[in-house]
C-alpha cells in the first residue's frame, strides 16, 4: 500500500482526541504518549500532521449528503433548520479540538535541528488546516474569536473575549492560505490523498470566491468595497493552477461515461481529482453511500427536483426550457438528447445494474422520480450493505475551472475573453457532449426561477454549469448562502410530470411499465410496477389528478434572513456571555 494513503486507511489509532472544554485547553495533545524531546525530526512533524488529515476529512456520506440542504433536492422531509422551530438550543456547541491541535503544532514545530524546507512544508499544511477550520466557522457563524496559539486555563482574557470581526478573521485566513501556497511542497500526489501546493491553491480559489461573492451580495456586512479584492485572489489562484497544467479534465472521448467514472472509481482519477477521501475494497475500507441512495428505510430517499432538471441543456447547446410545453414532457422524452451528465447523475434511459437488469428510477427510493445515481455503484448487493469502495472527491479540477470562470464573470472579464470561456465552461460542456457555444442571450427560465437579479448572460451560464457539474458534491448550500439565495430553499419539491392517476408509466424507455400513481395500493399489484400513493397531504399532483408530483406539500419551509448565519449555542453563551448572539436569534 502506498505510504501516502496510510493516514486515510489506518489513521493514528494511538492519538486520543476529546471534545473541547476549558480543562482540555491546558493538556498537551500527546502528554501521555510523547516525551519532551518530540518535534526533533522531520518524521515527528509528518506523524503529527497526519492527525490533521484524520480530524478534518469527512466521511464519504458526509461529503455527499451535505447537499441535502440544497434547494435542488428532496428527501423524507426538510431539515429542522428550514422547516421547523430551530433555535439556539438546537445548535450544537463549538468544538475547538481541531484548532487546539493545529495551534499546538505551530507552537512547537520550529526546531532548527529540522531542515527549514521540511519545517516550512509542515507548518504550511497546519496553517492550511487552520484556514479551513476558520472558513467553516465564519460560514456558519460570521464573527468568531480568532486564536493563533494554544490556550491555557489561565488565559482568562482570551478565553472570555468577544468575537473578532469577520474582516479580521478572514484576513487571517487569507494569510494562512498564502503561506500554505508558498511553502507546501509542489510535487503532484497521484493518490489524491495528501495536501500539496496545488490542493492549497484549489482551496484558496474556493474560499476566496466564497468570501468575495458573500461580501458582494450581502450588503448588510458593509464590506462590498473589498469584494473585488477577494474575487481577484480567487481568479489569480485559479489561473495559477490552470497555467501549471498539473491537472486536466478527465475525458476519454466517451461523454456518456466519463463524468460518472470520476465518482464510481476505487482509485481517484488523479488527472482531475485533486483531493479525495480514498476507499479500498481489498482493505475493507468501505462506506455506505450506495446503500443510502438505494434504500427505502436506511436512507432519506433523496431525489433531484424538476426545476433543477430543467436547467440541463440539450446536446446541441440549446435550452430545454425553450421547447414548447417543456414542463409537461414525459420523463422518457425529457431525458432524450440532453447533456450527458443528466443520465450519469440520475437514473435515465437504458440504465442497467451490473448484472444487466433494467433499473429505472425507483419510487421506493426517491419521491420525485429523479433518482440520484452519481455516486452509487452498480452492484445490487451494495444496496443493502455498507461495502461501497469508490473514493469520494473533496476537490476537483472541474471546480477550479468553475471558480476561475465565476470570479472572471464577477469581475467583468469573462464576456470579452473567448479563450477563457473555452478553457472553462466550454471545456466542461465538451466533456459532457454538449455544444460549447457562447450564450447569445440571457436564459429567461433561470432568471425567472432562480436568479432574477442576474442580467449578465455569461454569469448566468456559469451558475447553470456550477449546479450541474458539482451536483451532490457538498457545495450547493454554500453557493446559495454566498449568493444570498437562501429563499430558494422554500421552493416546492417538484417531481416528474404525471399525465393521469392510475396509469402505468415507462421510465427507462424499454417498453415495460415501471410506476403508477394511485390513491391507494391495488390489492393485486402488477409485478415490476411500483405504486406511489398520492395521499393529498404529503404527496400531491399539481393539477389534482394529473400534473407534477409535489412532495412534502404539507411542509411550510421558511428561510428568514437570520438563517444566513447559525445561532450561537446556549452552551457557548453560558460559558462566554461576551460572544453575543447573531441577529434575529
Amino acid at each position: 500500500m502506498n505510504s501516502k494513503i496510510k493516514y486515510s486507511i489506518l489513521g493514528l489509532a494511538t492519538i486520543a482526541f476529546t471534545s473541547c472544554s476549558k480543562d482540555f485547553l491546558d493538556r498537551e495533545p500527546f502528554d501521555k504518549l510523547v516525551p519532551n524531546s518530540y518535534f526533533t525530526t522531520e518524521a515527528d512533524l509528518q506523524l503529527y500532521s497526519n492527525s490533521f488529515y484524520q480530524q478534518y476529512i469527512p466521511s464519504a456520506l458526509a461529503i455527499v449528503q451535505a447537499d441535502e440542504m440544497g434547494e435542488y433536492t428532496s428527501k423524507n422531509n426538510s431539515p429542522k433548520f428550514i422547516s421547523g422551530s430551530f433555535t439556539s438550543v438546537d445548535q450544537g456547541a463549538w468544538d475547538w479540538t481541531k484548532l487546539r491541535n493545529i495551534n499546538y503544532f505551530l507552537s512547537k514545530y520550529d526546531n532548527p535541528a529540522i531542515p527549514e524546507e521540511a519545517r516550512n512544508h509542515y507548518s504550511g499544511v497546519a496553517r492550511l488546516y487552520r484556514a479551513l477550520f476558520y472558513y467553516d466557522m465564519v460560514k456558519n457563524f460570521g464573527d468568531v474569536p480568532w486564536y493563533s496559539k494554544p490556550l491555557a486555563t489561565d488565559d482568562k482574557e482570551l478565553l472570555m473575549k468577544a468575537r473578532d470581526p469577520r474582516k479580521l478573521v478572514m484576513d487571517s485566513v487569507l494569510a494562512d492560505l498564502n503561506y500554505a501556497v508558498s511553502n507546501i511542497r509542489d510535487a503532484k500526489d497521484n493518490t489524491s490523498s495528501t495536501i500539496t501546493k496545488w490542493v492549497a491553491l484549489g482551496l484558496k480559489s474556493r474560499i476566496c470566491l466564497f468570501e468575495g461573492t458573500y461580501r458582494k451580495y450581502h450588503g448588510e456586512l458593509k464590506l462590498n468595497n473589498t469584494a473585488d479584492e477577494w474575487l481577484t485572489d480567487a481568479f489569480n489562484a485559479s489561473k495559477e493552477l490552470v497555467d501549471s497544467k498539473q491537472y486536466s479534465l478527465y475525458s476519454t472521448g466517451n461523454p456518456d461515461n466519463d463524468y460518472r467514472t470520476l465518482f464510481t472509481s476505487e482509485n481517484p482519477v488523479s488527472a482531475e481529482i485533486m483531493w479525495a477521501n480514498v476507499y479500498n475494497n481489498s482493505l475493507k475500507r468501505w462506506h455506505e453511500v450506495t446503500w443510502k441512495f438505494n434504500s427505502a428505510t436506511y436512507g432519506a430517499r433523496w431525489g433531484l427536483n424538476k426545476q433543477f432538471i430543467n436547467s440541463y441543456l440539450n446536446k446541441d447547446g440549446s435550452r430545454f426550457t425553450d421547447k414548447t410545453g417543456y414542463d409537461e414532457i414525459l420523463f422518457v422524452d425529457e431525458m432524450k438528447n440532453r447533456d450527458s451528465r443528466l443520465g450519469q447523475t440520475v437514473r435515465g434511459l437504458g440504465y442497467k445494474r451490473s448484472d444487466g437488469s433494467a433499473a429505472p428510477a425507483n419510487f421506493g427510493y426517491t419521491f420525485t422520480g429523479y433518482h440520484i445515481m452519481k455516486f452509487s455503484l452498480d452492484d445490487k448487493r451494495l444496496d443493502g450493505v455498507a461495502e461501497s469502495y469508490n473514493s469520494v472527491s473533496m476537490l476537483r479540477y472541474a471546480e477550479v475551472l468553475l471558480n476561475y470562470a465565476e470570479s472572471a464573470a464577477e469581475l467583468g472579464k469573462l464576456a470579452g475573453d473567448a479563450n477563457l470561456w473555452d478553457q472553462t465552461i466550454g471545456a466542461l460542456r465538451v466533456r459532457a457532449g454538449v455544444d460549447p457555444k457562447h450564450p447569445l442571450e440571457l436564459d429567461k427560465y433561470l432568471q425567472e426561477v432562480y436568479f432574477p437579479e442576474i442580467s449578465d448572460k455569461y454569469l448566468m451560464e456559469v451558475r447553470r454549469e456550477r449546479g450541474i457539474e458539482l451536483v451532490y458534491e457538498g457545495l450547493r448550500y454554500d453557493d446559495l448562502m454566498r449568493w444570498k439565495k437562501g429563499h430558494l430553499l422554500e421552493m416546492p419539491w417538484k417531481g416528474i410530470y404525471v399525465p393521469a392517476m392510475d396509469q402505468e408509466m415507462d421510465l427507462d424507455g424499454n417498453g415495460t411499465p415501471d410506476v403508477s400513481f394511485v390513491s391507494k395500493t391495488p390489492s393485486n399489484p402488477e409485478q415490476g410496477v411500483s405504486y406511489f400513493v398520492i395521499d393529498g397531504k404529503a404527496a400531491k399532483l399539481s393539477e389534482g389528478t394529473k400534473g407534477h408530483i409535489i412532495w412534502r406539500a404539507d411542509e411550510n419551509r421558511k428561510f428568514e434572513d437570520k438563517k444566513y448565519l447559525k445561532p450561537i449555542s446556549n452552551n457557548d453563551l453560558v460559558l462566554n456571555p461576551n460572544l453575543g448572539q447573531n441577529p434575529g436569534w
